[in-house]
């Protein structure tokens, strides 16, 4: 049997790639890593050069970035979730599509108001953050009216594509976003929310790393 472990902390990424392992209930080992800790690093480097999570380790092998790893769990146990959905392109283009106008106008928010306060007290210009909102709003706007008479973004049950087009959402109300501005966006989200692995992923895993020890075998 394929040996799993998937390395994760309780981050944006890391939480998307956690979901999508338990919603598919994809037999993989949960593994909490900090790997930019000092003490971590070096250890973490064979299993991603980048020194970042989330990584999938398949038998010494790493597999790094949130979508490629969605990717992969699918095709070993649900691939109607992504790859093998009869319109795969549909979701793939709302994984892309998602990336360049929803989070990463949206993920200086979740940096600015949750991550950047724990270590940095330098607040960006509000100009820029004016700048991003308003790519945020532009991108919730069409993503707000493509869900009008729809429950889920591709066919009819939950694909990834409504996985990384909400990987915002939980961090909505701290980092700032106005998601509740776009009625159709909470519905959906709303219905994503009862779905237990999407709301509560990192129920029953370990919280914080005691030590990362190096991965023998690991390669990219």
């Amino acid at each position: 049997m394929t040996d799993l472990k998937l390395y994760f902390s309780r981050n944006l990424n890391p939480r998307v790639a956690v979901a999508a392992a338990k919603y598919l209930n994809a037999p993989v080992d949960y593994i909490p890593a900090s790997p930019r800790h000092p003490a971590h690093t070096e250890a973490f480097r064979p299993i991603n050069p980048n020194c970042l999570v989330p990584v999938l380790v398949e038998d010494g092998v790493s597999l790094w970035e949130a979508d490629a790893i969605a990717f992969r769990l699918a095709q070993l146990t649900r691939p109607d979730f992504w790859p093998g959905h009869p319109d795969a392109a549909h979701v793939t283009m709302w994984v892309s599509w998602s990336a360049l106008h929803l989070n990463r106008p949206g993920s200086s928010f979740y940096f600015h108001r949750l991550v950047r306060p724990q270590f940095s007290d330098q607040e960006p210009s509000a100009e820029f953050m004016d700048s991003e909102m308003r790519q945020f709003r532009e991108g919730a706007g069409i993503l707000n009216e493509y869900l009008s008479g729809r429950d889920w973004l591709v066919g009819k049950a939950p694909t990834y594509a409504d996985f990384r087009a909400a990987c915002l959402f939980p961090f909505a109300k701290g980092a700032g976003l106005p998601v509740s501005d776009y009625p159709e966006v909470s519905r959906w989200h709303d219905q994503l929310m009862e779905i237990e692995a999407w709301r509560d992923p990192f129920m029953g895993l370990a919280e914080h790393p005691d030590q990362i020890k190096p991965l023998e075998g690991a390669s990219s």
